[in-house]
């Protein structure tokens, strides 16, 4: 019996990435064997073991065989015999198809670490055609490392999406993948490789739709919805956003794809039907509530937040209700992190200032700083309260606001 680390832990210690999480293959050893050792088995498809002092999961060698369509048809096959390249041979990528034994020596029967090298996603086998899943992996990874599909592994993927595999995906494995990869450093390389492998139009095609939709070329020197799209996720990436406002970030502009070829000043209307495109693809995905809210949010208000500092005191209470902020002011905060994301996700326009995000801070501030609790109490007419607690908070905004604008 021989274990041996394999997958992401040996990719990462050859990056010279941080080693989270090890993961072990066992060769030569049976169930029985594992629980024997001490091992307490885990596994429901396939034979996983913890070990008893480590708690690292210990995987027996296997091999897999398509049986069905999608991601679950496999027929699983594990026993002494299964050796340790037959093992590699079924990963998806040849980045994560090297193994470690315990003196440090890399097993690479598949050229991963050339790969590396070369900064290339390269499929292990065309094996990896049995798995749509192993497409959003790819997209999710080339985010994470900035890395390239090889050029016959983005071939195998037109041929996946042009065989209807795609079509397999459930919305939870989808929206895990897609999740994963809008957290890692490079969000948009993961939308480029769905694009260009046809996948994106399958499983998102509110956003597919965005790329090639003209814009104002004074506010967006890049022209390119999509291409806008893709900046503002990789600024709110860069900026340490979390999952709520990236997703929000990514879908802020999914109106403008419902819109006219003719360029509208502040492409009016385009923010209802964009809410109704939010929804609509968040209820597919399966995004969490959280995500879908937020982005709701960002795509309704994000033209009003950057007008700011021209708004009424009435707006901008009408603004901080719609958006429940006196009641949430973090996810409020959020949003409008999000809205500095689109402002500065431009060519050229990163460092732009955006004093709208401070200013409305600060007057969301002035409207919680009204104690409520005293004007409920000093009135004997409830039915007065909110009314009152209303034009309390409103006259709050107008003094917190540059004495032109009160």
């Amino acid at each position: 019996m021989q274990r041996y680390r394999v997958g992401g832990a040996v990719r990462d210690r050859l990056l010279g990435l941080p080693v989270k999480d090890i993961d072990w293959v066992v060769v030569g050893a049976t169930p029985d064997e594992m629980l024997a050792a001490g091992y307490k088995p885990v596994g429901k498809d396939f034979p996983v073991f913890l070990h008893p002092k480590t708690r690292e999961e210990h995987a027996l060698a296997r091999t897999e065989r398509k049986s069905g369509p999608g991601y679950k048809g496999f027929q699983v096959y594990a026993a002494p015999d299964v050796t340790l390249e037959e093992d590699l041979l079924r990963r998806d990528l040849t980045i994560n198809a090297m193994a470690e034994d315990d003196a440090g020596h890399v097993i690479d029967p598949f050229n991963g670490k050339a790969d590396l090298q070369a900064r290339l996603l390269r499929h292990v086998s065309d094996a990896f055609i049995e798995d749509p899943v192993r497409i959003l992996r790819l997209a999710r990874f080339a985010a994470r490392f900035d890395f390239d599909a090889a050029p016959e592994t983005m071939t195998l993927m037109r041929q996946m999406v042009a065989n209807g595999e795609v079509d397999h995906l459930v919305p939870e494995r989808v929206w895990q993948e897609v999740a994963r990869g809008l957290m890692e450093q490079k969000p948009s390389r993961m939308f480029r490789i769905l694009r260009d492998c046809g996948a994106l139009a399958r499983v998102m095609p509110e956003v597919d739709a965005l790329f090639g939709v003209p814009q104002p070329e004074q506010h967006h020197p890049e022209i390119d919805t999509g291409v806008h799209v893709m900046l503002v996720l990789d600024y709110a990436a860069a900026e340490g956003l979390p999952l709520t406002a990236r997703y929000a970030a990514l879908c802020h502009d999914l109106g403008k794809a419902t819109t006219s070829a003719d360029i509208l000043p502040r492409h009016i209307g385009h923010e209802s039907r964009g809410v109704e495109l939010v929804e609509q693809l968040s209820a597919r995905l399966r995004a969490t509530s959280e995500c879908r809210d937020l982005a709701v949010m960002v795509c309704r208000d994000h033209t009003l937040v950057h007008r700011a500092l021209e708004l009424r005191a009435n707006t901008v209470l009408e603004l901080l209700q719609r958006c429940d902020a006196l009641r949430k002011p973090d996810r409020f905060a959020l949003m409008l992190r999000a809205c500095r994301a689109d402002a500065r996700g431009r060519t050229g326009k990163e460092d732009t200032p955006y004093p709208q995000l401070e200013y409305l801070t600060g007057l969301l501030n002035a409207a919680r700083a009204v104690d409520a609790g005293a004007i409920a109490k000093a009135l004997d007419d409830k039915s007065k309260i909110p009314d009152a607690v209303a034009l309390a908070r409103l006259n709050a905004i107008k003094a917190a606001m540059p004495q032109k604008d009160s």
